[in-house]
């Protein structure tokens, strides 16, 4: 089992020295789900929320959201990014509970001693709070879920 490395010699939180670490480049990718009804996802495909076009805003989101990680998550590096690509999958089949879902994948791209699954994942969260915050007027049951990493490259 690997050892927690954000810990000092008295149990004290550090930030992890990663200056002999290799320069390499390195890929994470990440994904979560927004699952709202199905009129509400019409309404986003239809452009009818009333904030706007909210995919378009959600994106824009989600790459400022990747390039501000370590100002939200303490123990992060400042990682230079070199791209933040997001997608969106609109799935219109309501799932058993009567939900429609929109599938958001980031994918974040640096090299550089450390990672970027920490943007990748916050990406894709800062995505889909947006999604969440433009639509909650018309849908009070949405929910954020299945936020996880898919995959990282580089690196050790």
């Amino acid at each position: 089992m690997a050892e927690l490395t954000h810990f000092n010699e008295s149990g004290r939180a550090r930030m992890v020295d990663v200056s002999g670490k290799a320069s390499t480049e390195r890929i994470a990718t990440a994904q979560g789900r927004v699952r709202l009804k199905p009129d509400t996802l019409a309404k986003i495909q239809e452009g009818k929320i009333a904030k706007g076009d909210v995919l378009a805003v959600a994106q824009v989101a989600g790459v400022m959201g990747a390039k501000r990680t370590p100002d939200l998550i303490p123990m992060c590096h400042p990682v230079l990014l070199a791209g933040v690509d997001i997608a969106f999958d609109d799935d219109p089949r309501p799932d058993p509970q009567g939900l429609c879902s929109i599938t958001i994948t980031a994918t974040a791209k640096t090299t550089g001693p450390p990672g970027a699954e920490m943007e990748a994942i916050t990406a894709v969260s800062v995505a889909a709070l947006t999604i969440y915050d433009m639509c909650k007027a018309v849908d009070k049951g949405m929910g954020v879920t299945d936020v996880y990493l898919v995959a990282k490259s580089g690196g050790k």
